[in-house]
Formats: C-alpha cells, sequence, structure tokens
C-alpha cells in the first residue's frame, strides 16, 4: 500500500484547537480504547475488526498494558494523544486511567483531547478534569444541541477545552447552518467538520443514503466539501472556530506526518526513509544455522560498523544498507534484495524488489 504524498502541514489557523494544530504535525498518538458504541450511526467508517470491540489500540498497534501505549507513543515522540473509540465514555474508568498514565509517564503538557456522543453528568465531567483531559469533543447525536448544552457547560467550567465535532453530512445543510446559531449561545471554542468518507465500513448505509464518491482516490462524500466550506464562511462572525478537515488531508497528511515522524524516532542506523514514508533496507535469505557465520563475511566484505547490519530471526534474512546491497547484488550468488517497510510497530511489509536473479 502507497499513500499518495502528502502535501506540506497546513499553518495553524487563527482560534484552530491544540489537539488539530498537534495532530497535523502528526504528533499526536491515536488511542482506541474501546470499540463500544450504541448509538450505530449509518455514517461510521469503524472498521469490523474493531466495532464492538473490547481491545486497545495505540496507532497501529494492538495493546494489552498501558507500558506498550507509553512506548508507542514514546516510539514516535508524540506531543500529545488524542482518545477515540467506539465511545470512550462506554469504557469510562479505561478512559480515566488513560489520561492519568499518560499525564504521568510523558509529562502534564502533553496534551489530550478525547471524543465522546454522550452528554456526560457534571461528576464524570469533574474525573476527566482532575486526571487532567485537556479538550473533550462532542458529537452531537442527530444535530440535536440541546442534550449536550449541560455537558458543555459543565466541561468549560471545570477548565476543559470544550468542542463540538461532526461530519459535513450532504443532505443536512439546513440542520448545520440552524446549529451554528444555536453553537454561538455556548461556551464551545471550536467546530471541526470532517469531510463525509465513504469506507467498507458505511458503504451499504451511504448507498442508502444517495451519496456518491466526490471522485478520484480519495473516499469523500460528494457534496460533503461544499457544505461545509459554506458553513465555514457562514460562521466568520460566530464566537467559535469553525475548521473544515478534509478527507484527503487526513489521509495523506495527517497519517503521513504521524508516519513520517515515528519513521525519523525509530529508524535504524542501515535504514533510509524513502520519499513515501516507508522505510527501505537491503536483505539477503539465510537459515539461522549459517546466519552467524554469513553475517560475519558480509560485515567483513562491507566494512560494515557495529548497528550496520541485523539479523531477523522471524523472516530468516540478514538486514543491511540498501546501498551496499545494490553494491554487491551482482557479484554474489545468493538472492539480494529491497525490502520496504511501513514505520509502525508491526513494520507491515508492503515492497520487496529483487535486485539480482538469484532468487
Amino acid at each position: 500500500m502507497h499513500l499518495p504524498i502528502a502535501s506540506e502541514v497546513a499553518p495553524p489557523e487563527e482560534g484552530e484547537a491544540e489537539g488539530c494544530i498537534q495532530c497535523q504535525m502528526g504528533s499526536k498518538l491515536v488511542l482506541f480504547v474501546t470499540g463500544k458504541c450504541h448509538w450505530g450511526c449509518d455514517y461510521c467508517p469503524l472498521s469490523d475488526n474493531r466495532r464492538e470491540s473490547p481491545d486497545m489500540f495505540a496507532n497501529e498497534r494492538r495493546c494489552t498494558t498501558w507500558n506498550e501505549v507509553v512506548e508507542e507513543a514514546k516510539a514516535m515522540k508524540a506531543t500529545g494523544t488524542g482518545i477515540t473509540g467506539g465511545d470512550p465514555m462506554l469504557d469510562f474508568d479505561k478512559t480515566i486511567e488513560a489520561v492519568r498514565v499518560l499525564k504521568k509517564e510523558l509529562g502534564t503538557n502533553h496534551h489530550i483531547h478525547c471524543y465522546t456522543s454522550i452528554p456526560i453528568g457534571n461528576e464524570k465531567t469533574i474525573q476527566l478534569a482532575n486526571a487532567g483531559l485537556d479538550e473533550l469533543r462532542f458529537h452531537l447525536l442527530d444535530l440535536k444541541l440541546e442534550n449536550y448544552r449541560n455537558s458543555i457547560e459543565d466541561a468549560d467550567t471545570a477548565g476543559i477545552t470544550v468542542g463540538i465535532e461532526l461530519p459535513a453530512e450532504p443532505d443536512k445543510g439546513k440542520e448545520l447552518f440552524s446549529l451554528l446559531n444555536k453553537l454561538n449561545e455556548t461556551p464551545i471554542q471550536f467546530l471541526n467538520l470532517n469531510e463525509l468518507e465513504i469506507t467498507v465500513g458505511n458503504q451499504d448505509n451511504m448507498d442508502v443514503r444517495g451519496f456518491n464518491l466526490s471522485g478520484g482516490i480519495t473516499a469523500a462524500a460528494a457534496g460533503s466539501a461544499e457544505l461545509a466550506i459554506e458553513l465555514k464562511r457562514a460562521s466568520e462572525d460566530m464566537n467559535f472556530h469553525v475548521k473544515f478537515c478534509k478527507s484527503s488531508y487526513k489521509d495523506a497528511g495527517q497519517l503521513r506526518s504521524r508516519f513520517r515522524r515515528r519513521a525519523k524516532a525509530t529508524l535504524r542506523p542501515y535504514e533510509v526513509l524513502s520519499e513515501d514514508d516507508t522505510i527501505l533496507f537491503g536483505a539477503i535469505p539465510t537459515s539461522l544455522e549459517d546466519a552467524q557465520d554469513d553475517m560475519k563475511e558480509l560485515s567483513d566484505v562491507l566494512e560494515l560498523n557495529d548497528g550496520w547490519i541485523r539479523y531477523d530471526a522471524k523472516k530468516e534474512r540478514i538486514e543491511f544498507p540498501l546501498s551496499a546491497a545494490e553494491e554487491i547484488a551482482k557479484h554474489v550468488e545468493v538472492p539480494v534484495a529491497q525490502i520496504e517497510v511501513h514505520p509502525t510497530h508491526e513494520r507491515l511489509e508492503v515492497g520487496l524488489v529483487y535486485l539480482n536473479d538469484k532468487r
């Protein structure tokens, strides 16, 4: 899988939420605390392997302990965390613990925002504030603000930055324009409008509603971007900031920025970062039995320092610099390959190109 080349990170807009600024930089850990959610929104893009799952993921890494979560945050030098789901409030104790652990292990300046569709009570709001939550983003079910007004005011009183995050549904223009004026009467500081996406998880429902892809390689629904732009223009005199997040930028910008950041932080000495923000290195297949002798011979011939050659027992291959692999490929009687992996914890292999014809 190759992600399209990302544009430069957009500069922060005046009044933009801190969570969004860090996310665009690729410096936010994405912490999926639970797949539990009983709302059943027809546009939910969540994949089947996470929907209703109790499992926790830090970025792409499945985690069973807080140590693993912190390890992943440190691996990408995260400046903050976005807690998501499902709905994190449906596993409230785990969400509270996440905030406390991250603040303790990564420092009080580690910015944490959290999403929910649940109009939580004042007691839970205070618990979130005391744990150290910086930002709370409400998703308004059926666009009904009244159900959330008390929760918004409670969070603001508790010192939590409060905002609203919604998909720009092309057939909900009238309701969204009406909502703008109502939101102006609340203490929210931002409204984030996400371009509606058509995914494997929601395609059947989107077909029923008559939504089509806007075209190209994007997953965006036709008409969503246009509506979001109109809403942003109409909000110029509001007391809160309105941001429009395009589907293509979220995938090719934010995700790529996070991949790039993690890659630079975890790159091994013999690896290089590609223009696609994947990791490249050379490799020669070798059995475990022959690995020690083959590595010594290769190190001596190529004059490789410690750390510039490694044996991967699971893959049964010697890994070393791609430039060295290209140099020797024509002169050895064994297969020499270029390996390409994603800079995730699992290091998903996405490319293998043989540099000679000895396979």
